[in-house]
């Protein structure tokens, strides 16, 4: 059987982009760092993020019936390191209105969605959902490889 560092060491070798999911629970918006988010559905337009039943956000999202999904740009590394617990203790992320619901500020793209349904998974949990709203930019996104921020040159 695969251990869990093998797994994670391999997985770690495919790249990808970086998001931050955002909620909203008793008033106030919070925030995590997520790589596993990919899309579903054109019709209708559905998206996937996959979370950890230890992160905090679980158990905002398990009672949420929306989220919003902000793909970082090259100049948000800050940003993902806030919301993954590895940030500097006076970063203040700024955040803007989508659809009525707080996304990050000049992220590449902005989602908000409407959770449709959630699937158990191993120590995840699967949370599909509707998307009610987009933003985006031509901005060059930030990807994760190996554990290390990188970037793609978007006007190639």
């Amino acid at each position: 059987m695969t251990s869990p560092d093998d797994f994670k060491e391999a997985l770690g070798r495919f790249p990808s982009g970086v998001t931050v999911i955002t909620a909203q629970k008793d008033g106030e918006t919070h925030g995590m760092t997520a790589s596993a988010f990919m899309s579903v559905s054109l019709d209708p337009p559905l998206v996937l993020e996959s979370v950890g039943k230890k992160a905090r956000m679980h158990s905002i999202l398990m009672e949420a019936e929306r989220y919003g999904v902000s793909i970082l740009n090259t100049a948000q590394a800050e940003a993902s390191n806030h919301f993954a617990g590895f940030g500097k203790e006076d970063y203040k992320p700024r955040f803007e209105d989508l659809n009525n619901f707080p996304v990050l500020d000049g992220a590449v793209a902005q989602l908000v969605c409407k959770i449709v349904d959630k699937h158990e998974a191993g120590d995840h949990t699967l949370f599909i959902a509707q998307v009610e709203a987009v933003n985006y930019n031509d901005d060059a996104p930030i990807l994760y490889y190996r554990r290390k921020y990188g970037q793609f040159d978007a006007q190639s």
